[in-house]
């Protein structure tokens, strides 16, 4: 039996705090192997890389999530013992609730709130000096999630709610001080939400049945009963969180309209949905999620590898969206690139592989893909606007990273068209991941 290639470190976690998001991708070109083993924070960890390892680590008869991710993060970025930690029936139960906020109807709706909140916002923004638009995308965002969600939202607090949930998101790579404000956010986040729970089951908040409010709220396990108050507080913010996290996105997205200005006429063509290919490769080329973490299940070998139940796994996310094997010149940013790909939910995994009702894939990726595109529509085509002198550089070694600037606009005008609205699932990524809610 072939031994696994180990990295020579006594330990990698000063390594992973210093490299940050290459940190496996260049480990595994280094070893020039789809599979390695470090010693992470004390513990044995079998890394992957590449679409044939990301078809296994997404094998839910292979691996499960329980015990795989930091409570650190947990205690920051997602909640404690929330979906993305969870197995079996207890997991398939709680997907199969968040699946059914992504119907057709539900995803238009919250297109339909955002169009209006860029609309307003760009009011707004004639008459400022400067506009970050990283910080004004989470509170765009912000206003719209709530709302779709059934969240009541007064406008006194819109700030404060938007800065917890981008201080959750923020956090989960953090340590420090920027670990500790992550973590004070989610329990003033949760402290709200709760009370949110409430006020829905006792009756005080009437909410619309469908909606994430409604249907976290009475939600019920597999063993019949309903969510704890702390649990159900928890479930809500992550049906927001993620929402609120495309801001990250959507900030990349104006870095590449600014930097690669040639599509912007592109974008224009009406014969073609280049939008589409736009924003899948600003998920493929820009970071944002490095790796993801399961445990072996039970013991077995993969290509003569042993896998011993119970060890860590984790899986280069970052390296997976670049491997040469799969992208031609992987460091160019060339939309073009996804007129030619070979649909494939393993080769191309920014939020995650596999199914969407089966596996740990996320749940909301075609929001995320739509938002995008909404928003690369509104800033090419429904307002004009100066890009001044910044740091729009980005650390890779910072998890997760945006532009330092937050990407600054000034002289923004109105140009009079309306943002895009749609509420169809991309074909391609619906083609890819098997989109249940998808006709075309």
């Amino acid at each position: 039996m072939p031994q696994i290639l180990r990295d020579p470190s006594f330990d990698s976690t000063l390594d992973l705090l210093r490299e940050g998001y290459p940190f496996l991708y260049s480990r595994s070109q280094r070893f020039n192997s789809d599979i390695f083993q470090i010693w992470l924070m004390g513990m044995k960890a079998i890394c992957l890389h590449g679409a044939e390892a990301a078809e296994l680590f997404y094998d839910p008869k292979k691996f499960i999530r329980t015990g795989a991710i930091p409570r650190r993060v947990q205690t920051t970025l997602m909640g404690l013992h929330a979906i993305q930690t969870r197995d079996n029936e207890e997991h398939r139960c709680r997907k199969e609730m968040f699946m059914s906020l992504m119907t057709p109807g539900s995803r238009h709706r919250l297109m339909t709130l955002l169009a209006e909140q860029w609309e307003a916002y760009s009011h707004k923004w004639e008459h400022q000096d400067r506009v970050v638009l990283f910080k004004e995308a989470q509170e765009i965002i912000c206003r719209a999630a709530c709302a779709w969600a059934n969240v009541p939202l007064q406008e006194e607090e819109v700030s404060l709610r938007a800065q917890q949930f981008g201080k959750m998101i923020d956090g989960f790579g953090g340590v420090g001080l920027r670990h500790g404000r992550s973590k004070l956010a989610r329990i003033n986040n949760e402290r709200w939400m709760r009370g949110i729970i409430r006020d829905i089951r006792s009756g005080k908040l009437p909410v619309q049945e469908g909606t994430a409010a409604h249907t976290v709220a009475w939600h019920r396990e597999p063993d019949g009963e309903l969510f704890d108050v702390q649990m159900a507080a928890i479930e809500l913010i992550n049906a927001i969180r993620p929402i609120v996290a495309i801001a990250r996105y959507i900030t990349f997205a104006a870095l590449a309209l600014h930097e690669f200005p040639p599509y912007r006429q592109q974008l224009r063509n009406p014969h073609e949905d280049y939008a589409e290919l736009f924003v899948q490769e600003v998920r493929r080329y820009f970071p944002f999620t490095p790796f993801v973490g399961a445990i072996v299940r039970e013991n077995f070998t993969w290509h003569g590898f042993a896998f011993p139940k119970g060890t860590m796994v984790l899986l280069d996310v970052y390296g997976t969206d670049r491997d040469e094997r799969q992208w031609e010149d992987p460091e160019v940013f060339w939309p073009e690139r996804f007129r030619h790909w070979k649909e494939n939910p393993y080769n191309f995994i920014p939020q995650g592989g596999g199914g969407y009702l089966t596996g740990h894939r996320c749940a909301g990726e075609w929001i995320t893909i739509e938002a995008m595109k909404q928003a690369v529509g509104f800033l090419n085509d429904s307002i004009t606007y100066d890009v001044p002198p910044q740091d729009l550089n980005y650390d890779l070694a910072r998890m997760p990273t945006q532009p330092r600037s937050g990407f600054i606009i000034t002289n923004v005008r109105r140009t009079g068209k309306a943002a895009p609205v749609a509420g169809l699932p991309s074909a391609t990524t619906a083609a890819a991941g098997g989109c249940p809610f998808h006709h075309g």
